[in-house]
């Protein structure tokens, strides 16, 4: 990551972000609820989301495990994205790009595209506390996809292709300033594919998508 890139990570401000979760008494159940699309069954529906996420001609990085990765055109991975658990959020710009420490590999900044969500993850609090949290963001950029880990955390994805870096550094120090992870800034970092599986099983569903 380029010293242009880096994020200077805020402390959690601890008061603001109780005050925020008191101010929007929105939980899981609201977010859900509030949805645009919905699934009506239990089936997996990372196909349909990603289309609905990327251009039909988009380079995509997934990952079944962090060593397990495939940088691909979207429809050489059809049929079988509800078996990752990985995915980087933006179109990749090649099939392969140079590690810092100068090796070739499929997932490395250097072929990471521009970004087109900035993805807030929070692996502290109730899930209904992350869910409050994500709807007051949800007033400063378009909120596109809520989904669950498969074990402790939400992430939030929310639009930004375009927008200035700036722009988008200063909405993400606010989330971690409410408690998100900073590991999501950068702009090659994994995040979990929209209704795809764990390596131990566990789904990790949608529970809201605004395409």
């Amino acid at each position: 990551m380029t010293a242009a890139s880096a994020l200077a990570a805020p402390r959690v401000d601890e008061a603001l972000r109780k005050s925020t979760i008191a101010e929007n008494r929105i939980g899981i159940v609201d977010v859900w609820e509030n949805s645009p699309v919905r699934a009506r069954d239990n089936d997996s529906h990372a196909e349909e989301i990603v289309d609905t996420l990327f251009p039909a001609e988009s380079l995509l990085c997934v990952g079944r495990s962090r060593s397990q990765i495939e940088t691909r055109c979207r429809e050489e991975l059809r049929g079988r994205l509800h078996r990752m658990q990985f995915i980087v959020p933006s179109a990749m710009s090649a099939a392969s790009g140079l590690t810092r420490g100068g090796t070739l590999s499929e997932h490395t900044l250097d072929n990471t595209g521009p970004r087109r969500f900035i993805v807030v993850e929070f692996d502290t609090g109730t899930i209904d506390e992350q869910a409050a949290i994500i709807w007051h963001l949800a007033s400063r950029a378009p909120l596109t996809l809520v989904v669950h880990s498969g074990s402790k955390s939400l992430h939030s994805w929310y639009y930004c292709f375009g927008q200035p870096e700036n722009r988008v550094r200063q909405f993400f120090s606010h989330a971690v300033s409410l408690g998100a992870d900073p590991a999501t800034w950068g702009r090659s970092q994994f995040v979990r594919l929209p209704d795809g599986r764990r390596g131990n099983g566990k789904r990790q569903t949608t529970y809201y998508l605004n395409p």
